[in-house]
Formats: C-alpha cells, structure tokens, sequence
C-alpha cells in the first residue's frame, strides 16, 4: 500500500521545509510513504528546498497555472506512480502532518474513497469573525448543492483512494475544493470526514485578493458546478421564475378581461406572454443540458477506463505513454510522465 503526499507550491521556499517536516514517514497498514510537490511557477528557491529536503518526485510549471490545475496535475502524477492512496495538504503548513493518518484511515478501512479533514474554523485565531460566517455558509451551500453532508467544504486538506482519483474532474481554474465535493456527492462517491487541528498561520493567504473576491469566486464555482451535474433541476429552478411571474401577470390580466377592462391591460398580456416564452426556452435549455450531461457521464466512465489502462500497469509500463522521462524525478509542463529520483 502506498501513500503518495502531494503539496502544491507557489514561492514557498519560507515555509516549505517547515511543512514537509511536519509529514508523517511512517503510518500503520501504509507499506511506503512518498512525498511530491507541485511547482506552479514558483520564482523563488521552492524547488531547490524540495530537492535538498528529499521529496520523491517535482511537477513543474513554468508559469503559474493556479491551484485547480496544480491539483489535477499532481494528482496524474501521483496515479503515474502508482499511488494507492494520495493525500493532498498546503505548503503553508497550516494543516497538522501527524493528522494525515487520520484522514487515510477510513480509506484503509474500505469505509471511505473520499475524507475531508474538518478544522476547527470556529476557535481558529486568524479566522475574522466575517470569514468564520462565510466558511459555514460556503459549506452549508455545497452540502445542500452535493447532497451530502461534509463540514468544511473549502479545507484542503484531504485524501483520495486511488479510484476516486482516477473519476475526478477539475473544470474550473480557481480552486478544486467545492468543485470535486458537488462531483463526488452527486457520482455517489463514499465521502467521510474527520476533525483534524491546524498549526499557527505563517503567512496570509494567496487564494483571493479579499473577502468579496473569495465570496464572489467560490459561488460562481458552486453554481457552475451544480449547472454541471445536475443541469435539469438547476434549469427547472431558473426557468420556473419567469414562468410563475407570467402565470400571475396573465391571470391578473384574465381578471381585469372578465370584469371588462381588458382594454386597458394589453401590457400586461404583452408581459405574460414575453415571461411565459422566457420560462419555457429556460426548460428546452434544461432539457438540452440534461442530454448533454447524460453524454457527459459516458465520456466520464470512458475516461475512468482510459485512465485505469494507463495507471492501472506498471511504473515502466506507464512510462510509456508520450512523453520523456526528466532528471531528478522532475515533470515538466507537457511531458506527461514523471520518474522517481
């Protein structure tokens, strides 16, 4: 059974070694534990730290990409290399190493692919009392969206079986987080989470700009998403607002025709109808979505398979897929393999 800890990195050399020893090298039922990061552009000494510490294996990018691609690629890497289990924590070090065993032990157990670590937002020091707020509501809006019932939606800190790692998707380029929690609840991935505790902050966080921009990217993600995977009720919802509103302006009309003053309403049925017309192009658009979200599950399943013929073999055998191997356990951007130092 083998581990793989991934850490998506952009200028982290201050804080990188910090973090890496923090990592567990050992934990029970994992036979071997490897360490790879992700550098998305870093113009600093963050893989220069990374090489000297001893991390297995180094994805580079030579501009910065973001964290959603970041994330994806690392995650290719890790199957690349046959990992069965893969953890993905921050380079910031705000997540606690030693709870990684926590977060592998429901997968290990077979009782989870999918487990979330649950910080403790509400006594987290740095966490203003606006972003605490905001955290909650973020989650409770995914749970509702996901149909499940995860806690801490935004934490980054979690692991992946092998399966569940191969069946992930990441659209957007802001951030994997809420994205893959509405995709696993709605595929019906087993999901867990567990409580997990957070060092001291080492330095602010470079996700968003502000609050509003946090806010602003972090629904439109959640309303992409469950646009995605649940395109009818999403259209039905929408397209029942115009629909409605024409309902009553063309009822209010019928009124007014009946007691004989139609003559002065002719807006409102010019009104009903525009609203009436609006609601159910909004339902063929839904319909439409439905069809094509139903081809998007077909491509799914044959990219899973892809990616279980790729993955699924040997290191060497994977080696052979395009791409070349680099020095050092290195990946560039392109290459589309990776190789153990």
């Amino acid at each position: 059974m083998k581990l793989i800890i991934q850490i998506p990195c952009y200028n982290e050399a201050e804080t990188l070694q910090i973090a890496l020893n923090d990592l567990p090298k050992q934990i029970d039922g994992i036979d071997a534990i490897e360490y790879l990061i992700i550098n998305d552009g870093s113009s600093d000494r963050t893989v220069e730290v990374a090489k000297n510490w001893g991390v297995h294996y180094v994805v580079n990018f030579t501009r910065n990409k973001g964290l959603a691609k970041g994330f994806m690629a690392g995650m290719d890497a890790c199957l690349r290399n046959q990992a069965d289990i893969i953890v993905n924590t921050d380079a910031d070090n705000q997540y606690c190493g030693a709870d990684i065993e926590k977060l592998v032990r429901p997968i290990l157990e077979g009782k989870a692919d999918i487990v979330i670590g649950e910080r403790p937002i509400d006594q987290t020091e740095h966490f203003s009392p606006l972003k605490k707020k905001l955290q909650h509501f973020g989650s409770w809006v995914v749970r509702k969206a996901s149909k499940t019932d995860i806690p801490d939606a935004p934490s980054g800190f979690r692991a992946y079986s092998r399966d569940a790692a191969m069946r992930l998707n990441v659209t957007n380029e802001y951030t994997y987080t809420l994205e893959t929690i509405v995709q696993a609840g709605r595929e019906r991935m087993a999901m867990d989470s567990v409580p997990i505790r957070t060092n001291a902050q080492l330095r602010p966080s470079r996700l968003f700009g502000s609050m509003f921009g946090y806010v602003k990217k972090s629904m439109l993600t959640i309303i992409r998403a469950f646009m995605m995977y649940k395109p009818l009720q999403f259209f039905t919802i929408l397209g029942s607002i115009p629909f409605v509103a024409g309902m009553g302006v063309g009822i209010r009309f019928l009124v007014h025709m009946c007691l004989g003053n139609a003559g002065g309403h002719v807006q409102s049925l010019i009104l009903a109808s525009t609203l009436l017309m609006i609601g159910f192009m909004t339902y063929m658009i839904g319909l439409q979505a439905d069809i094509i979200a139903s081809n998007r599950k077909i491509l799914e399943d044959v990219q899973y398979q892809v990616r279980r013929l790729a993955y699924g073999g040997s290191q060497a055998a994977s080696a052979e897929i395009e791409g070349t191997f680099c020095e050092r356990g290195e990946w560039d951007e392109g290459a589309g393999v990776t190789a153990r130092r």
